[in-house]
């Protein structure tokens, strides 16, 4: 070795003495002090042969402006006792970095809670500041729901829980999330456990459906039927709550077995259900706002949380059958009177109709029964015609009323919608909003006089006119174009033997009894087999006490013969 080499030698082995005895060494965090600021450096003394300088923006933490100022003690990691340019090659960030790294080991191993800032945006997340470690924040790991706006997070200190470290690639990763479900979990505990109905509280909409919306109340959520946000009717939820709205919420029930919440706005104002049968009598007139249109009516707005219902039947005194939507209009306002209020079921029920003047009584004051008019047939049913009336009213025409000697299923054929036809009145019926017309009545009734003519009991001349299975039917004698009657089969004969209607021929004539007349459906019954026992009895009363010594049969057969007799002079 030659005596240059000895001497290197020798000034190493004294200049690591040296180091030695102070405890530097590379690769280590060392202590410093600030001897001034340059521009952007902050030139530090850490007991070498030279200064090192430091970036000044190393001094910062995240969010905040450098503090350090000259005879300031800090750390500062030793990365070469001399760099190219024969300085001490030192770092702050480094230096937080380590002294961070070994309390965030302990803190982890205890699953410790850490305080950190988020302070920048990556692809996926967030970096947060951990006391000089940068630790990476899973955007879904920042809030237990989505969060939409992390501005207000930033900048911020903040705990958080780490949930995995790898020194070796100085990986962390940590997470917003589980510290809130944690906190959350501990917060639902204690509420449910202090949870009573009536109780008011601060909640945040999470969801909105349909029939409701679900409150956050701090670890456990309730739901807001949405009949329970408002007095007025709300028919979505979204009309006036949105998600992450703040709301003051009542406790209306509490399950504590099912832990199921049942919550209400609406209970926090005063109800205007009170007093609501002084502000709004029977009768009263006033003007409302349809709000609602259904197949049975129309719900109008009174006041803020006060609705009536004006039932379909109340809205026209002369459309009837009508869809509600084609006579009011969702949001029109319209002048109602009030008909009935019911308290206890919160119901009011309204009327249109009752405020324009009554059609039927204007007719019933213009006209009379017996009143003979003109209208058109706006109907056509199967029970008759529906005629069209001053005041736009209908009246009908019943099938049995077109006419007194067709029946009413064949008269109706002769008429069609939109015809004028000529009509009298028969009935006026304000109450049922009914008028009876008749278009027969207009000619005199056919039957009036029958009795004049017939009477029950009579024996008369008839002309058989049709066969039917059941019997047959004839015409009266020389009132054969206005009278027919009708002989039931067990009627045609006294003998069973003989009730057969095909044993007559139309045209023919026979002579029967008349046991019945109903001027009401203008039917005459008659009878043979009344006429031939009528006949025996007579001829028995005739012969019967005679003392000429004649059989029954010869009695009878006289009085058969006389009877011949009679209807050949005929």
């Amino acid at each position: 070795m030659s005596a240059s080499d000895k001497t290197q030698g020798s000034f190493a082995a004294l200049l690591d003495e040296s180091f030695g005895e102070k405890g530097i060494k590379e690769g280590t965090v060392v202590k410093g002090i600030v001897m001034r600021l340059e521009k952007d450096m902050v030139v530090i003394d850490v007991g070498l042969k030279s200064e090192g300088h430091v970036p000044l923006k190393e001094f910062s933490i995240a969010g905040a402006a450098p503090e350090v100022k000259a005879g300031d003690q800090v750390d500062v990691f030793l990365e070469r006792m001399e760099d190219r340019n024969g300085e001490a090659s030192l770092s702050r960030e480094k230096a937080k970095r380590e002294e961070s790294w070994a309390v965030l080991e302990k803190l982890y191993e205890k699953a410790e809670r850490v305080v950190g800032v988020i302070f920048g945006r990556v692809k996926g997340g967030f970096t947060v500041d951990l006391s000089g470690a940068v630790a990476f924040l899973p955007g879904s790991q920042v809030d237990i729901r989505p969060v939409r706006d992390i501005a207000p997070l930033m900048g911020t200190p903040q705990p958080f829980q780490i949930l995995k470290m790898d020194r070796a690639r100085g990986n962390i990763v940590v997470s917003r999330r589980a510290v809130l479900e944690e906190s959350r979990a501990e917060a639902r505990s204690e509420l449910v456990a202090n949870l009573k109905e009536g109780q008011v509280l601060q909640g945040v909409v999470k969801n909105i459906t349909d029939y409701g919306a679900f409150v956050d109340l701090g670890g456990v959520d309730g739901l807001l039927h949405v009949t329970d946000i408002a007095w007025k009717r709300v028919n979505h939820p979204s009309e006036v709550l949105q998600i992450g709205q703040q709301v003051t919420v009542q406790v209306i029930r509490f399950n504590a077995d099912t832990q199921r919440i049942s919550l209400g706005m609406k209970q926090l104002e005063s109800d205007p259900w009170e007093g609501v049968q002084e502000r709004y009598p029977v009768g009263m007139r006033l003007k409302g706002r349809v709000t609602n249109i259904t197949d049975y009516g129309a719900f109008v707005e009174l006041e803020p949380g006060i609705e009536g219902l004006v039932h379909v039947s109340e809205m026209s005194w002369t459309k009837k059958n009508v869809h509600p939507g084609k006579l009011v209009a969702s949001s029109q306002e319209v002048e109602v009177a009030v008909l009935d209020v019911d308290l206890s079921k919160r119901r009011i029920s309204l009327g249109l109709k009752q405020c324009v003047d009554n059609p039927w009584e204007a007719f019933a004051t213009g006209h009379k029964v017996g009143d003979k008019l003109s209208g058109e047939i706006r109907n056509i049913t199967e029970f008759g015609l529906f005629v069209g009336l001053s005041g736009d009213i209908d009246g009908m025409v019943h099938m049995s009323d077109l006419s007194w000697d067709k029946p009413g299923e064949e008269a109706i054929t002769a008429y069609q919608k939109g015809q004028m036809v000529e009509v009298k009145i028969l009935d006026i019926d304000v109450e049922k909003e009914r008028v009876s017309l008749g278009v027969k009545q207009l000619t005199s009734d056919p039957f009036e006089g029958v009795e004049v003519s017939f009477k029950k009991g009579d024996i008369v001349t008839c002309t058989v006119s049709a066969i039917a299975e059941g019997g047959i039917e004839v015409a009266l004698g020389e009132h054969a174009d206005r009278f027919t009657g009708f002989i039931k089969r067990a009627d045609l004969a006294r003998d069973r033997g003989e009730q057969r209607p095909d044993r007559f021929a139309v045209g023919e004539k026979v002579d029967a009894k008349i046991t019945n007349i109903d001027k009401a459906s203008h039917k005459i019954t008659l009878s043979i087999k009344a006429r031939e026992i009528e006949e025996e009895k007579q001829a028995m009363a005739e012969y019967g006490s005679s003392d000429s010594g004649a059989s029954l049969g010869d009695i009878l057969g006289a009085a058969i013969k006389r009877a011949q007799k009679k209807s050949e002079d005929k």
